[in-house]
């Protein structure tokens, strides 16, 4: 089956949620750190991300990220410092799907649903209208034939493309993922390469947590990596593979242990 790639997709504007207008920075994490027990999973780490940008997050396995992301999200308590999105603690937001969409596991989704029943009960809990489940099942590629299939019958591939529709059936300004482009053939990559930079080109903010280096060189306009659960380096693309021809150079660089003890403190700079 030939999937289009929707580079002409129009984002609905639906309206902006209260205290929108004028926010510059969608996400912002300041000095967080999560322990668990004696383990110090993420240790004093601030960034931020910008309205109209694709921030990629990156680092090895094990290094933090998911951790940040579940904290940002309300999913894990900080032990220390904070994480807000339009300013405020995710779990204090009005019905936040309207504000922010989330795709962490795309997996984690109920496999005796069919991938259209998955949308109408997310639908249901958030507030938003029926027509808006047929907007995002084209807008991920996903045909009317594969939402009524159960999702246990999906492919990964599949799969990420509905948790993509779920996280954007709010029409939200900013977008949390994590690995969203596991189980994409190389044609569901470029498409979600598209999808993700039409986003941040309408004004969206997307923190993008990818082990795909090419993709986010390809689509990140600011970079932020963590190592053994502290900031790396957080700066401009163009910034970060100044040194190197390509991202995948810079973040061995970064990541590897004995490359940050020689490095000091983290690589930073302004936003372009």
């Amino acid at each position: 089956m030939v999937r289009q790639n929707h580079r002409t997709q129009t984002f609905t504007t639906g309206t902006r949620p209260a205290g929108w207008s004028g926010i510059s920075t969608m996400i912002t994490v300041s000095h967080l750190t999560k322990k668990y027990g004696r383990l110090t999973a993420v240790d004093d780490v601030s960034f931020g991300v910008e309205a109209g940008s694709v921030t990629g997050f990156l680092g090895p396995n094990g290094a933090g990220k998911s951790t940040t992301l579940k904290c940002i999200v309300g999913l894990s308590q900080p032990t220390s410092g904070t994480a807000t999105v339009f300013g405020r603690p995710f779990v204090t937001l009005s019905n936040p799907a309207f504000r922010i969409g989330v795709l962490l596991d795309a997996s984690a989704m109920h496999p005796g649903r069919t991938g259209r029943e998955t949308l109408i009960t997310a639908a249901t809990v958030i507030g938003t209208p029926r027509a808006r489940i047929d907007e995002v099942l084209e807008l991920v590629g996903l045909t009317q034939a594969e939402a009524r299939r159960r999702v246990g019958a999906y492919s990964l591939g599949m799969r990420q493309r509905l948790g993509v529709a779920v996280a954007l059936l709010g029409n939200p300004r900013t977008l949390i993922l994590d690995e969203p482009a596991n189980g994409l053939d190389p044609q569901g990559i470029r498409w979600m390469r598209t999808l993700l930079r039409d986003f941040a080109d309408r004004g969206g903010a997307v923190l993008l947590s990818s082990h795909l280096l090419h993709e986010v060189q390809l689509i990140a306009d600011r970079v932020v990596m963590i190592g053994s659960g502290r900031i790396v380096a957080d700066d401009t693309l163009a910034n970060l593979t100044a040194r190197h021809e390509n991202l995948e150079d810079t973040f061995f660089e970064l990541t590897t242990p004995t490359s940050r003890a020689q490095q000091g403190s983290p690589q930073t700079g302004q936003a372009a």
